[in-house]
């Protein structure tokens, strides 16, 4: 059900963009939004993206129930963009695990700097109230974002990012299949410039983010 695939150039290795059902056994991800590359053969967690991405242009709302402008509110931060919901089981619990964890062996002014912002897509459950208690067992310091929800697919598709409407699944269960890429924007040019993947480690994020902060290429 989970593959990775990135369209590339010539000569590179072809893969294709994931969408997850968090727990599901189903889901499809359709055709890549977004075409990507990466070195045949690497092992590298982050794929450096040939064109980054431009930020979304999104004003959703924020845990404490103001509006938030993410352009306005992230410009010239180093930034990273998930996409996922409380209710997930597995991959969305562990990718912003594994964040804050990395995120707390970087130096304090650092960890103030970094803007990791996680956007539902599951808002009709994940109230800003909702967001704010499942954050704040992860870090405090987590942008948490709800909204209308065609407004939120609209601005993970400019990532590349497909997510779908919440649907039961075959238990009776409320599940949400959506893109699980992590992608990081850099503090020089508030451009999207490497993705990551579900498979990305907290020895991987550990690694890149002082590179990151600074808007250089893993």
């Amino acid at each position: 059900m989970r593959t990775k695939t990135f369209a590339a150039a010539a000569l590179i290795a072809v893969a294709s963009l994931t969408l997850s059902a968090c727990g599901s056994g189903n889901g499809d991800g359709g055709e890549p939004v977004a075409v990507v590359s990466e070195e045949a053969g690497s092992d590298k967690a982050a794929t450096v993206l040939d064109s980054p991405f431009e930020k979304p242009d999104l004003v959703l709302t924020d845990t404490s129930g103001k509006k938030y402008d993410l352009r306005k509110e992230t410009a010239g931060r180093p930034t990273l963009i998930y996409f996922g919901y409380t209710h997930c089981p597995d991959v969305c619990p562990l990718t912003m695990n594994n964040i804050a964890v990395a995120k707390k062996q970087l130096p304090q002014d650092q960890q103030d700097e970094l803007r990791v912002v996680f956007v539902t897509t599951d808002p009709e459950r994940d109230t800003a109230a909702a967001l704010g208690k499942w954050l704040k067992g992860i870090d405090s310091q987590v942008v948490g974002l709800t909204g209308d929800f065609d407004t939120i697919q609209a601005g993970a598709r400019t990532l590349g990012i497909s997510i779908e409407p919440p649907r039961k699944d075959d238990t009776g269960k409320t599940v949400s299949d959506h893109g699980t890429q992590v992608i990081a924007f850099s503090p020089k040019t508030d451009g999207g410039y490497v993705l990551y993947g579900e498979d990305a480690t907290v020895d991987d994020y550990t690694k890149d983010l002082p590179k990151l902060i600074k808007g250089e290429n893993p």
